[in-house]
């Protein structure tokens, strides 16, 4: 069971540490990294470029969550069944239970925000993992990723704040895994989830109390954006 645990680990690191924010803003001769809130996140990169990157961003950044969440599911039993009895310094992949399975694919998707937020690319920084976690959870579960997804617009179109829709959408996953009886190990991943978002936004959350948060706002003029 470690192998294949340390074989997702890795890939899911490598896969979230792809800087997508980063290389399609230096495509337009921008570094994300100086300008804006200074994250490669595609709410910065929204801000900066304008919608078509910033979105372009979210997409390939969600992609990221569902590779490093899915491929496992895909993967692990289809090599398990097609050597139920692996010879002789063959890995062992079986995978018998659900519980297998959903470890790994956890494994890999927490593994992939880890890369996503400290890339070992862009020495170690990142953005805070909104678009990742959404496109992981979609392979594991559509419904709760749904309620959240729903609530984030919601809440965005309300007040225009993108951390505060962020921070209440992953709040929410808990709750709506837990009345769509997800299992001890997704509930627990959607857990951990929302106290990682927490930690991401803490700044934010420190200038939401003071009233100092910025709305979001059309993409400026100038690449001198206002922060996040």
């Amino acid at each position: 069971m470690i192998t294949p645990l340390l074989i997702t680990a890795v890939i899911g690191y490598l896969l979230g540490s792809l800087p997508f924010g980063y290389l399609v803003a230096k495509s337009k001769g921008v570094n994300i990294f100086e300008v804006g809130s200074k994250s490669p996140g595609a709410t910065n990169v929204r801000r900066v470029l304008g919608n078509g990157a910033g979105n372009f961003v979210f997409a390939l950044d969600a992609l990221k969550g569902a590779v490093a969440a899915g491929w496992p599911i895909w993967t692990f039993p289809l090599v398990a069944k097609m050597h139920s009895a692996p010879p002789p310094g063959f890995l062992d992949l079986s995978f018998d239970t659900y519980l297998d399975v959903s470890l790994v694919a956890v494994v890999g998707l927490i593994a992939a925000l880890i890369g996503h937020s400290y890339s070992c690319f862009t020495q170690f920084r990142g953005g805070k993992g909104v678009a990742t976690t959404a496109g992981g959870l979609l392979v594991l579960m559509p419904c709760v990723i749904a309620v959240g997804v729903s609530l984030w617009f919601i809440i965005f179109y309300a007040s225009r704040y993108v951390s505060l829709a962020s921070i209440l959408a992953a709040l929410a996953l808990p709750v709506a895994a837990f009345f769509f009886g997800e299992p001890p190990l997704l509930l627990g991943l959607t857990v951990l989830i929302a106290l990682f978002v927490i930690i991401r936004h803490r700044s934010n959350i420190s200038r939401l109390l003071q009233g100092t948060e910025n709305r979001f706002v059309k993409k400026p003029k100038t690449p001198d954006a206002s922060r996040s």
